[in-house]
C-alpha cells in the first residue's frame, strides 16, 4: 500500500512491463494508457485509474495492487520536462487519502496523462 501520510514520492521511467496481472483487474472498457517502472515496483495508468503495483518477497511473485481511481482526485498538478531538467512530475491529491507524487525520468507522455485525468475529473 502507498504511504500517503509521509507524502509518497514514486520515481518512475517508461518501461515495457508485463501487465498480465493488472489486466485481470481491469473493468469493461478500461484500457491501459501507460506503464512506468521503478526498481521493482511499477505503475499502470488506465483510462479509469492509477494502479500501483508493489512487488514483494524474494521471488517477486507476491504483489500488492493499489487502485487509485480518478474519481477520488480533488486536484492535480503536471510539470513537464525542460531543456536541462529532463524529469516531469505528476501530483495527485486524493480526497480522504492525501497527496502522491509521481516523478518521471526520460520519455513519458505526461501531457496525455494530465489530459486524461482532466477529462475525467472535470466532467
Amino acid at each position: 500500500m502507498i504511504d500517503f501520510k509521509n507524502g509518497a514520492l514514486i520515481k518512475l521511467k517508461k518501461a515495457a512491463v508485463n501487465t498480465s496481472d493488472v489486466e485481470k483487474l481491469l473493468i469493461q472498457s478500461e484500457q491501459i494508457v501507460g506503464c512506468y517502472s521503478g526498481i521493482r515496483d511499477y505503475v499502470v495508468f488506465t483510462t479509469k485509474r492509477v494502479i500501483a503495483v508493489n512487488v514483494q518477497g524474494m521471488t517477486g511473485k507476491k504483489k500488492d495492487f493499489t487502485s487509485l481511481p480518478y474519481s477520488k482526485v480533488q486536484a492535480f498538478s503536471v510539470e513537464t520536462s525542460g531543456v536541462l531538467d529532463m524529469d516531469s512530475e505528476l501530483e495527485l491529491y486524493f480526497s480522504g487519502l492525501g497527496k502522491i507524487t509521481f516523478e518521471f525520468s526520460g520519455q513519458s507522455d505526461i501531457v496525455r496523462i494530465g489530459q486524461m485525468i482532466g477529462e475525467f475529473i472535470l466532467k
